[in-house]
């Protein structure tokens, strides 16, 4: 599978999501969108990007920007992660890691010593006509939403 590259068009993409919905790349034909990856639902870090996001969410909302959050947990992860932090924004469950790979975010990570594949932590900003513009990788979650806000009105 190729993997997206900055300038180019991201190919059409559904997977399951909150709110007992599926989404597709199409949908958003029309607004910005903003796919941030995070590793694992209602973990620290993972919490604390979400709920910046939550935070600015009228922000992105008034700059034509859709934020949806990406990890590998299930739907019915996703339900409970959703309703206890507030977002208001959905969540897809990429559990066969098909936008995942097609983001390359799988990698190789230390945990505790042992060497396991995980999401390491990426956003990406897709432009109204579904042409990727920019991408953050090995993401720090300090700013980095605010920084996000930042590339989406200067597009």
């Amino acid at each position: 599978m190729t993997t997206v590259t900055l300038g180019q068009a991201v190919p059409d993409f559904q997977l399951p999501a909150t709110g007992d919905k599926t989404l597709a790349l199409a949908d958003f034909r029309g607004k910005r969108l903003v796919l941030y990856f995070y590793p694992k639902d209602n973990t620290p870090g993972c919490t604390q990007e979400g709920q910046a996001f939550r935070d600015l969410s009228d922000q992105f909302e008034q700059a034509n920007a859709v934020i949806l959050g990406v990890s590998r947990d299930s739907v019915k992860m996703h339900e409970g992660f959703k309703t206890k932090q507030g977002f208001p924004f959905d969540l897809l469950a990429d559990q066969e890691e098909s936008l995942c790979q097609l983001f390359d975010v799988i990698k190789m990570k230390n945990m505790y010593g042992k060497q396991v594949r995980g999401i390491e932590r990426s956003t990406f900003l897709v432009d109204e006509q579904g042409v990727l513009q920019k991408e953050w990788r090995k993401v720090k979650v300090k700013g980095h939403a605010e920084e996000v806000l930042q590339a989406v009105l200067a597009l």
